[in-house]
């Protein structure tokens, strides 16, 4: 099986994300900040049926008069007459409906009688605007044309389920999230507050941070978890000098063909797919359940350092490949696709039908003209080595899309991003930014208060949109503190 695990870095969630299947770019690849599924719904639940709504495909040419069918979710089951709407944003995945039965906003929406909205974002999961993702109709796909979905639906639910007097809340995670501070700035008279949960609200070309939080987690399990990770990718570059070392590294990392040295972009493929092994667990840390089921628990960010100071395993570089194994079990893979080109050729393929990976094409594309968001080894301050510069993520665009998607193009298209909603100078009231300290994406978030209607809650010692999931009993008193306050700006939001 391919596995384009250098995906350029999505990010990679009003509850939008890739709201439930978060994305699983290619195979095991999650270069983006996606929601996970919750882990479960209660026993004999039934999961409302796919809806689909007759959608704009341009909202800004008034002569184009095409439309497609967007698909959405409803439940009214806890909805009580003058009560709240809720709105959960869909992002970078397929829209899942369990979240219209789990999740912290499900016991948000029975105290407060709230009928609950699901909308899928357009070109990905089952809400398809063209007849494939042909570059010129990936042309339609933008957080712009996003929002503009989200206020058509709102005014169309508004009039058909008689909810225009209602007030209504937006929730996202992630990308999603960032579109729920986004849609209360730019529809501020359709929606009346957002839950911008783990949102990366400014566009920034070169990511570096990331790696940066990802060495301060390792850190607050054991400081020498960070030198062991460094030690390994030293043991990686040496064995990277000879032939012999190329074979070692291809035996030890279970690759599916002979690593070639001297492809620079084969190497820089393996070095990011390595990192993104402790990327994901350190993103998801205790929430992480695409990691879930392996002998019956997850792995955490003590799982990984755990192996990297087992020294009885052996060298660095061999514990190093102890985590590449035990992913590959936990996602049921037999071997380590690492080359560049096979990765391309998954990504360039357009049609909807039977393509794993058409979501993976969706969001760099929208990295590669909006946002940005790559997760590179430029810093100086993180274990992992230097092999995938920015510039390796650039190169992807224009390889996948043509040779028009480079840095100029990025850069126009980043200012373009940070113009249109402010980064971190947003200028909105009644929104609420939860963020976890451990989440490499708070780096690009709100995490001190914009003013006293645009407030942060940073939540110490938690990760990526963990104040979203359910609750569990080894969560911890800052966890249900912050779910607590979310809920208390909506109570105090819907009382103006």
């Amino acid at each position: 099986m391919t596995n384009p695990r250098a995906l350029i870095p999505l990010m990679i969630l009003i509850l939008a994300l890739d709201l439930g299947s978060g994305t699983t770019l290619g195979g095991r690849r999650r270069r983006g900040g996606g929601l996970l599924s919750p882990p479960r719904r209660p026993e004999g639940t039934e999961l409302p049926e796919d809806q689909w709504f007759l959608q704009k495909l341009n909202h800004f040419d008034p002569t184009d008069g095409r439309t497609w069918k967007q698909r959405y979710f409803t439940n009214a089951s806890f909805y009580r007459p003058g009560g709240p709407v809720f709105l959960m944003i869909g992002g970078e995945g397929p829209a899942n409906p369990v979240w219209l039965v789990e999740g912290s906003w499900i016991e948000y929406a029975k105290r407060l009688n709230a009928y609950l909205f699901q909308l899928e974002h357009r070109f990905y999961g089952k809400s398809h605007p063209t007849e494939d993702a042909s570059v010129e109709n990936l042309a339609y796909l933008s957080s712009e044309q996003a929002l503009a979905d989200l206020a058509t639906f709102t005014v169309a639910m508004q009039e058909e389920h008689d909810l225009k007097e209602n007030k209504w809340i937006a929730f996202g995670g992630s990308y999603p999230g960032s579109l729920a501070a986004w849609y209360r700035l730019k529809y501020p008279h359709l929606v009346h507050g957002s839950v911008a949960t783990s949102a990366p609200v400014v566009a920034q070309i070169n990511f570096k941070e990331y790696l940066e939080v990802v060495r301060d987690a390792l850190a607050t399990v054991n400081e020498k978890c960070d030198e062991a990770v460094k030690e390994a990718t030293r043991q990686l570059n040496m064995l990277l000098l000879h032939r012999v070392g190329w074979q070692s590294i291809t035996k030890r990392f279970k690759l599916c063909s002979p690593l070639d040295g001297q492809n620079k972009k084969d190497v820089a493929n393996l070095f990011s797919i390595l990192t993104e092994n402790l990327e994901d667990v350190v993103q998801y840390n205790r929430d992480n359940r695409d990691f879930e089921g392996v002998k019956g628990t997850n792995i955490t960010i003590d799982t990984l350092c755990d192996i990297m100071l087992d020294e009885s395993r052996g060298p660095a570089v061999t514990r190093y490949a102890a985590i590449n194994s035990l992913v590959l079990e936990i996602h049921e893979e037999e071997c380590l696709d690492h080359t560049y080109d096979s990765m391309i050729k998954e990504l360039r393929a357009t049609n909807w039908e039977n393509n794993t990976d058409i979501g993976g094409r969706s969001w760099i594309y929208q990295t590669c003209t909006e946002f940005g968001f790559y997760q590179s080894s430029d810093s100086l301050n993180q274990p992992f080595g230097n092999e995938f510069p920015v510039s390796f993520f650039i190169q992807q665009c224009q390889d996948i899309y043509g040779e028009k998607f480079n840095l100029d193009l990025l850069k126009e298209g980043v200012k373009r991003t940070n113009t249109l909603y402010g980064g971190k100078d947003l200028k909105v009231t009644r929104v609420v930014f939860p963020n976890g300290s451990i989440d490499p994406w708070h780096a690009l978030g709100i995490t001190d208060n914009l003013s006293p209607e645009a407030t942060a809650i940073f939540i110490n010692g938690t990760a990526h949109c963990a104040n979203m999931y359910p609750e569990a009993t080894d969560d911890p008193p800052q966890l249900l503190h912050a779910r607590e306050q979310v809920f208390n700006h909506i109570q105090k939001w819907l009382q103006e």
